[in-house]
């Protein structure tokens, strides 16, 4: 396939889920794909699901006339309805159709505008489990495949299938080369269906009497895709948890320049305590954690109180190492709970 800059265009609305649309728009940037997220709102900033705010690079209604390689819909509720019931994205997802162009979806996203505008008549398509009634009630073939191609058009099942749904429409796009260079980068799972395991390491008690309360930090280049499946799956899990940013600005750019809105600013949540803080990576996002005073001295008291924190990616060695955070503490009555990942 041809190596040139391909164009996509991912829209979101009001309880769009923010782990598919983030996931899609990092994973599909990082394989070199020229991404324009666009609202069906009539503003930029929509609510997505479980709380999570993020911003748009434009709005749909201004670039109707424009062509794209791809056109994929996140799901969620009711963000699912409102992109089947917006006229101009359903023109555009048509036309795009019977040009020869591709389409792709997930979650409920199939089987509400895919199916509901008559473009799975006669095709294989997957959606989300309680979907799949509707999905074969639009002419389609229902199959419960993690991610489905027929012809141009590519479905998915949900969250958890969303990495392995934009690797797919980057092997589409740009082939298999393309698709070999961005598994190292992102360390997917071999087989992403099995069950995962995690190793364990002084094993301590996680209790807590009340609702867990989380702090989520986030800045400029933030690994945006780490930082939002962590809220998106600490919310859903009934934990209460805080997005906070550093800096003077509630909205944050990450290293693949979604946007994202903090719930606060550090500075406002940097005296409270926390059940768990758990940190995002990024390459130039961890050392910006780094250069932060407050929230180390937040993690140093963490870990005086014997309370747990945790890193991904980048930070355990750009945040946790150079703070003495990963050493074992000198008492033996206390352990240090410390949770760490790729």
């Amino acid at each position: 396939m041809a190596s040139s800059k391909k164009t996509v265009l991912i829209p979101i609305a009001h309880g769009t889920e923010p782990l598919e649309a983030v996931a899609m728009i990092t994973v599909l940037r990082r394989g070199g794909a020229d991404v324009t997220v666009a609202s069906v709102e009539t503003q930029v900033g929509v609510d997505a699901c479980h709380g999570i705010k993020m911003v748009a690079d434009t709005l749909l209604s201004d670039i109707t006339d424009s062509v794209f390689d791809l056109i994929v819909l996140p799901g969620g509720l009711p963000g699912g309805e409102t992109l089947k019931n917006c006229k101009p994205l359903e023109n555009m997802v048509k036309k795009q159709d019977s040009d020869g162009r591709l389409n792709a979806a997930i979650c409920c996203a199939p089987a509400l505008a895919l199916g509901t505008w008559g473009l799975l008549e006669g095709k294989k398509a997957t959606g989300y489990p309680v979907f799949m009634e509707k999905l074969a009630a639009t002419c389609a073939t229902a199959v419960e495949s993690r991610v489905q191609i027929d012809g141009r058009i590519v479905t998915s099942r949900g969250p958890g299938t969303t990495i392995e749904f934009s690797i797919t429409l980057i092997e589409q796009l740009y082939g298999k080369e393309k698709v070999d260079e961005l598994l190292s980068i992102l360390l997917v799972r071999p087989n992403p269906g099995e069950e995962f395991t995690f190793t364990e390491l002084n094993q301590t008690n996680w209790s807590f009497e009340d609702t867990p309360q989380i702090l989520v930090p986030i800045t400029e280049e933030s690994e945006e895709i780490e930082a939002i499946a962590l809220v998106d799956i600490l919310r859903r899990a009934k934990a209460n948890v805080v997005i906070a940013a550093i800096g003077d600005s509630l909205e944050v750019v990450g290293s693949r320049q979604a946007k994202l809105v903090a719930d606060v600013l550090l500075d406002e949540v940097a005296e409270k305590s926390f059940d768990l803080i758990v940190l995002p990576g990024g390459l130039n996002g961890a050392p910006r954690f780094a250069s932060c005073e407050k929230l180390v001295n937040m993690l140093k008291k963490q870990a005086e109180a014997n309370k747990p924190y945790g890193g991904i990616c980048a930070s355990p060695a750009y945040v946790f190492e150079p703070n003495g955070l990963l050493k074992v503490h000198k008492s033996k009555t206390r352990t240090r709970i410390v949770v760490s990942s790729h």
